[in-house]
């Protein structure tokens, strides 16, 4: 914990269980990310997702990690166990994205799904997409680089994450191997404030919308346990 501060102020839109359907299909679907509280209680997959129960589950079985650049090109398979006890741990600044391994996406869905089956997605869905869970356990510092895809949620279950988005309209500056941490560090405090992305901190139980073809990178600041579900 504590590698980097949380952002100032948050920039995004906050929204609870009040917020209808209709409403976020109208305001948030297509146009800007929002953040969701209290639609969904998911206590009881948190309570799963602790490391002696994930270790107990899953110690054995093989996981799948990506090298963490814009683009992650590199793909190693070595047990769960493994990386929870030698790989888990903080981001060094210096590592280029390329040479950082990172436990997020390439799910087996057969082999986690009896973790999966008890994690309760949001209920707003986007009219002709599906939805595919991707489950992630980082080091505090570690992070996805920009990068976009089609619209999804991610939900931080353990630890902070650090979110840094930009329309799609407004490509960020950034390099495909530099590591989000690096960017932080070096790129960000050069930046002006209306080239600047919008930011949030997210903490556990709290759920990112984001849109079609938005940029975003992550910044996990404590070591995080956190569950997306992507609309494709």
């Amino acid at each position: 914990a504590g590698v980097v501060p949380e952002e100032q102020r948050c920039g995004l839109e906050r929204a609870d269980a009040s917020l209808s359907a209709a409403l976020f299909q109208h305001r948030f679907a297509f146009s800007q990310p929002v953040i969701l509280r209290g639609i969904t209680d998911n206590s009881a997959f948190r309570a799963l997702c602790t490391r002696e129960k994930l270790l107990a589950a899953f110690g054995t079985r093989s996981v799948r990690l990506s090298t963490a650049n814009t683009y992650s090109y590199r793909k190693v398979d070595v047990p769960f166990q493994e990386y929870v006890e030698q790989l888990l741990e903080p981001q060094d600044p210096a590592r280029l994205g390329s040479d950082t391994l990172y436990f997020f996406g390439d799910n087996n869905f057969t082999e986690w799904g009896s973790l999966f089956q008890h994690y309760v997605p949001p209920p707003f869905r986007i009219p002709g997409t599906s939805p595919a869970y991707s489950f992630g356990i980082a080091g505090s510092g570690s992070g996805v680089p920009f990068h976009w895809h089609g619209p999804g949620y991610s939900e931080v279950i353990f630890g902070r994450k650090r979110w840094f988005l930009y329309p799609p309209d407004k490509t960020p500056h950034f390099h495909p191997n530099e590591t989000t941490l690096a960017w932080l560090l070096h790129t960000y405090p050069t930046l002006p404030p209306a080239e600047r992305p919008l930011e949030c901190t997210l903490r556990p139980g709290e759920v990112l919308y984001f849109p079609d073809r938005w940029w975003h990178a992550t910044l996990n600041l404590d070591t995080s346990v956190f569950i997306s579900t992507f609309l494709g």
